[in-house]
């Protein structure tokens, strides 16, 4: 089988490469995405272009595998980031890690590459079942480290293209591996934050596209102003860190794009703006749609924790959700990804 292999310079996808190198049975070509960001705003922090290259290109060499360096800087600029600062604009909390495998990772790469390529592999923690001719897209048994959430808006057709060498795997164990085969990255760190930012500080990186407005910070609870802030854009409901305010701590609640106004509640008032109903569109299921009044859980954010719930649609692009438990931080703009117990289901979008 011919396949692409994703690195990123990372543990998980060099693992990814050793497992199906040692099979003997593929063909093999490592392709490292560069994406536009990594020039042109080198200047705002540490990106870590040059470095995680090296790592690829140690790794390929080790294990004998052409790499191919890709430029995907103006697709990742038209559809990742100009997508999120609009959403930003109008104050609203994008995930452009899920557009960037949807669209880039498992959308646009597969035009870039030679069409004789079977499959696309990555490093992420995430299984793939085939039943009766659909693509189902499973759990990893690490809770933690589980990627669909990140996955959830693939279609039938990436998912039959797509393979996840080390999904079965716990972090740990990947740990291990990586250090018995003696790989370059074995001691590298994870990676964090959004995949176009690299090691910018996602502040700076909405400051230079966005700009400061000054704005007040208001007590939701006496309509008391507490403080100043630069731009609603710098802020997600049920943020905490960077308020900037003593006697805390407070919690964002709510943000008005029109008078730049941030609302924040203290801690021994968060109950009252504690959520447990919310309306979710842009929906997109990976395989066949759940039925009205169906149970299933549902993930808010990305981590191991699931919410209950029952779905009622209002329409066919839209649901009401009805949660067990309620939740602070429901955002406007912000995904909800769908889960049956063991499998992604898909995604939508909080209204």
């Amino acid at each position: 089988m011919k396949i692409a292999v994703l690195l990123s310079g990372g543990v998980d996808s060099s693992l990814a490469l050793q497992l199906l190198s040692q099979s003997g049975t593929h063909s093999l070509t490592a392709f490292y995405l560069k994406i536009w960001l990594e020039d042109e705003l080198a200047f705002l922090g540490d990106c870590p272009w040059e470095t995680d290259l090296r790592y690829v290109r140690a790794v390929c060499d080790k294990l004998n595998v052409p790499l191919e360096v890709v430029s995907m800087q103006s697709e990742y600029r038209e559809r990742i980031v100009e997508f999120a600062l609009a959403e930003l604009k109008e104050g609203r909390t994008p995930s452009p890690d899920i557009q960037c495998n949807q669209w880039i990772k498992f959308g646009e790469f597969y035009h870039k590459i030679d069409a004789s390529f079977e499959k696309v592999a990555s490093g992420h923690y995430a299984q793939i079942e085939e039943k009766n001719g659909t693509f189902l897209l499973k759990r990893a048994p690490d809770a933690i480290k589980d990627q669909t959430y990140f996955l959830s808006r693939l279609s039938q057709e990436q998912l039959s293209r797509a393979l996840f060498p080390i999904g079965h795997l716990e972090k740990a164990q990947v740990r291990d591996m990586a250090l018995s085969f003696d790989l370059p990255t074995q001691d590298r760190k994870d990676s964090q934050g959004i995949c176009f930012l690299g090691k910018i500080k996602y502040p700076e990186f909405v400051k230079f596209h966005l700009g400061e407005r000054d704005g007040t910070i208001v007590d939701a609870e006496s309509d008391k102003v507490l403080g100043r802030h630069k731009g609603v854009w710098f802020y997600t409901i049920g943020q905490r860190q960077g308020l900037g305010l003593g006697n805390g701590p407070w919690f964002v609640t709510r943000k008005n794009i029109d008078t730049n106004t941030v609302y924040v509640t203290h801690k021994d008032f968060l109950k009252n703006h504690q959520h447990c109903k919310l309306s979710v569109r842009s929906l997109h299921w990976i395989s066949s749609p759940p039925p009205d009044r169906a149970n299933l859980q549902i993930k808010l954010r990305h981590g191991p924790e699931l919410n209950t719930c029952q779905i009622t649609y209002l329409a066919k692009d839209r649901i009401r959700i009805d949660m067990d438990q309620e939740d602070t931080g429901i955002a406007p703009g912000q995904s909800v990804i769908f889960y049956d117990e063991q499998y992604c289901l898909g995604s939508g979008t909080i209204e």
